[in-house]
This record gives structure tokens, C-alpha cells and sequence, in this order.
């Protein structure tokens, strides 16, 4: 029998909330139900926004909650070589092609098209930059500052043919292109969230991803990724977010409670483990 791996993977960007203590318990109670293994990752690719005291506090309060896991900690930064390694792979395949465009030419050009926004993320990029020549394309390269790599969703699609995976048991067919062409890279950053989460979650074994019902949209592109890079697929388990007394999901940004917080207020492992499951 498979053991069950499974594994809890914040930004440090901030506090952990209750948000994140609903992730991390599913992640933790599923690996040990099963008598498997549950790991911790930090994804600090974002050097702008991770602090090294919010990694510290995040490590902090799971094992005052008392979720322990099994192994080193894996932060994202020290593992550049892996995500270049794939990188590399899938650019060799010609699925990659540069960005030069800022936000606001992306909104402009979305606007011109018709387009509304759609969900967090917006409408999928219009693929201004895929149009470029090649010659055009490499004498932007040379001289930018700053660009993205994005992933050709058509011809990926067309050479990894239908996909699906595993959601709490039922089938799912997978639909990336209705995310458009993602960002895989950055020029100085060799990696982005999607590319970094499919790597990490082969090389670590990984064969129950536990997360937030806000990722599932993205499973249809790592499943994508994981076909173009030879990868194997686990399955998925997406749960309800926690949300707040308007109806929207705990977010740092949106100033959530923070599990440091009602520590200092006096609240209790127990206590705070029940209301993440509760509420």
C-alpha cells in the first residue's frame, strides 16, 4: 500500500490564521490517520514580500498548536537549481515564450477585447506577447529590464493531449487553458508559484495535496505541468475556506486574526484548532 504523503506549504508573507490552521490540520490529520508522512515547505520565492520572522513564526505556532512533521523544513529558495532544471525542460520544448508586457497593458488590452475579470485572478493574459517574431521577441529579451515566461497553453496542451486527475476520489478532467498563459519564471527569478509547487510536490513524494478550495483552479495547470515534465500525479483533496461575517475568505491581506494574536489574547491550542475545523 501507497504510504499517504502529504504536506502544509505557507508563504511567509505573514501571520499564520485560522485559514491556514484549516489547511495545515487537514494536511497533518490525513498523514496520520494513515500512518503516513506530513511535511513542512516554506514558498519564499517572492523576495519582496517573505520575512524570515514570519517563517520563524509560522514554524513557531504549528508546534505550539501541536502539528509536528516529518523531515527538514523545504524553503523554496534554497531549491532554484531544481525549479531552473524544469525550466529548462520545458523551454527546450518551445512551450515558453517571453512577456514584456506590465500589468496595465495586460488590463488595456483585456479591456479592448471585451474581457471582464474573472475571480481572483482576473481574465487569462490576452497573449499580446506571444504574437511577437522571433527576432522581435529576442532583441526585447536583451534589453529588458524585467520579463516574464509564459507558457504557450495551446501548443502545451496540444503535446500533453487530455488529462484529469484524482479529486477525493472522483475524476476530474483537467482544463488549463482556461487559465491562459501563465507565468512560469521571471528573469531573475527562475520560478514562479506554479512551476515551484508541481517540482516540490514530485521530488518530495507528495501523493495527497490537501489545500484550499481557492488553489483548485490551479491544480488544471500543475496537472498540465506534471505531463510536460514526466511527473507523477497524486491526488487532490480541496476543503471549504474559512470566510469571514461578510461571506469572504480569511485573508492576510484583508487583516484576518492571526493565530499570534489569540495567543497573546489567551486562547488555546484546543480552542483554536475547533474553530478552524468549525467555523
Amino acid at each position: 500500500m501507497e504510504t499517504v504523503v502529504t504536506r502544509f506549504a505557507p508563504s511567509p508573507t505573514g501571520y499564520l490564521h485560522l485559514g491556514h490552521v484549516r489547511s495545515a490540520l487537514a494536511g497533518w490529520r490525513a498523514a496520520r490517520e494513515a500512518g503516513g508522512r506530513f511535511l513542512l515547505r516554506l514558498e519564499d520565492i517572492d523576495h519582496t514580500r517573505c520575512r524570515p520572522h514570519f517563517a520563524a513564526a509560522i514554524v513557531e505556532d504549528l508546534l505550539w498548536l501541536g502539528l509536528d512533521w516529518d523531515g527538514p523544513v523545504r524553503r523554496q529558495s534554497e531549491h532554484f537549481a531544481d525549479y531552473r532544471a524544469a525550466l529548462a525542460r520545458i523551454e527546450a520544448a518551445g512551450l515558453l515564450y517571453p512577456c514584456f508586457c506590465t500589468r496595465r497593458e495586460i488590463q488595456a488590452e483585456i479591456a479592448r477585447a471585451g474581457g471582464a475579470p474573472q475571480g481572483e485572478q482576473g481574465a487569462p493574459y490576452p497573449g499580446t506577447c506571444r504574437r511577437l517574431r522571433a527576432a522581435e521577441r529576442a532583441e526585447k529579451r536583451a534589453s529588458a529590464a524585467d520579463y516574464a515566461l509564459r507558457l504557450d497553453l495551446t501548443a502545451a496542451q496540444a503535446l500533453a493531449g487530455p488529462l484529469a486527475w484524482v479529486e477525493d476520489g472522483r475524476g476530474i478532467e483537467a482544463d488549463p487553458a482556461a487559465s491562459g498563459d501563465v507565468v512560469i519564471a521571471r528573469k531573475e527569478v527562475p520560478t514562479s508559484y506554479h512551476l515551484a509547487v508541481t517540482v516540490d510536490d514530485a521530488l518530495q513524494g507528495v501523493s495527497l495535496v490537501t489545500r484550499g478550495a481557492d488553489l483548485f483552479a490551479a491544480t488544471h495547470i500543475h496537472r498540465l505541468l506534471q505531463a510536460l515534465l514526466g511527473l507523477p500525479t497524486p491526488q487532490y483533496r480541496h476543503h471549504p475556506l474559512l470566510t469571514d461575517a461578510q461571506g469572504r475568505r480569511l485573508a492576510k491581506r484583508d487583516g484576518a486574526p492571526t493565530i499570534r494574536a489569540m495567543r497573546q489574547a489567551g486562547m488555546i491550542p484546543a480552542e483554536i484548532r475547533k474553530a478552524a475545523c468549525d467555523g
